[in-house]
């Protein structure tokens, strides 16, 4: 079995056994400076398959950025059998002025596969498919909830594919939810492109919190392990739970929120699981469960008005 021949990035080669960090052209500020997505290339000394890590696709969720940080901290290009791209901000633009959208107020996870002559973010989604997604057999795409909420740290995947719900049964999240892709989603452009996809969505934007780390650095190194371009590491302590329905608990008035659960709560069919408030504490409307479930995902908006999506609860297999 003989070395891998270099891989190419852009105008860059990167030899087998080695690693390098390079900047891809996006194209220029205003102001006339540069900017350029961040890549970081792994290139194993043996053979084997090449997978993508990115984050910050929407730029305020900086969960995924620390999580591909810890997983570079520990490979060693001599030791792997394949090969990792790593782009730990995909919307530049955003990460830096703490945005989701882009400067045209464009969603950059809704304009794949994207163009060479489009918007912005049409340009952004081409040049990473073009680069990135087209080298690559596997990715892993690193999400945190958005909107003042947070989600529990869970695999969104395709699960009725084989090869695909053997690597979210590897990766070991609390929950992986069966989830059909989205136009426009790099999962959806990336799947169609042949490649096998994990989304993984845990914490909340604009800040770091460790157990969404901590699940995603260990969910991120079991895949690698078990794509075989690591060595094996220890299995999660638990399989994950299994769910193929989900729905969003809706405020039935507008007021002030009082949650009586939070993310990973067993709530039941019916229970009160939280009360909607005037400003003199007298109670609105009770929310109640629609379902037997598990709390996925939360609103930390005290401030709703009705409609508002409060709770997301999934239905377990």
């Amino acid at each position: 079995m003989g070395e891998p021949e270099p891989i190419s990035i852009g105008d860059n080669q990167v030899r087998a056994g080695t690693e390098a960090q390079l900047e891809l052209p996006i194209g220029r500020l205003a102001t006339g400076s540069d900017m350029a997505l961040p890549v970081r290339v792994v290139h194993g000394a043996l053979p084997g398959p090449t997978v993508w890590l990115n984050a910050a696709i929407h730029g305020d969720e900086v969960c995924g950025v620390e999580i591909i940080t810890r997983v570079l901290r520990g490979l060693s290009p001599e030791y792997l059998a394949g090969t990792v791209l790593a782009v730990p901000v995909v919307n530049v633009h955003g990460f830096i002025g703490g945005d989701r959208y882009l400067p045209d107020h464009r969603d950059l996870n809704r304009s794949f596969p994207g163009s060479a002559t489009g918007s912005l973010a049409a340009q952004i989604a081409h040049l990473f498919m073009t680069e990135i997604v087209s080298r690559s057999d596997i990715g892993i795409d690193l999400h945190t909830a958005s909107n003042h909420r947070s989600n529990l740290p869970q695999i969104r995947a395709d699960l009725d594919d084989p090869p695909t719900r053997r690597l979210a049964e590897a990766f070991g999240a609390p929950v992986m939810v069966h989830a059909p892709s989205r136009a426009g989603t790099l999962r959806r452009a990336a799947t169609r492109r042949g490649s096998t996809v994990l989304v993984y969505e845990a914490g909340e934007a604009l800040r770091f919190d460790e157990q969404a780390i901590v699940v995603g650095v260990g969910g991120v190194r079991r895949v690698l392990a078990a794509v075989g371009l690591t060595s094996p590491v220890d299995p999660p302590d638990s399989p994950s739970l299994v769910s193929r329905s989900t729905t969003w608990v809706r405020a039935p008035r507008s007021g002030i929120l009082h949650l009586h659960v939070s993310t990973g709560a067993v709530v039941a069919r019916r229970q009160v699981l939280g009360t909607v408030d005037d400003a003199f504490a007298n109670s609105l409307a009770a929310i109640r469960a629609p379902r037997d479930g598990l709390v996925i995902g939360q609103t930390h908006s005290p401030i709703v008005n009705r409609g508002d999506a409060v709770l997301h609860v999934a239905t377990i297999d």
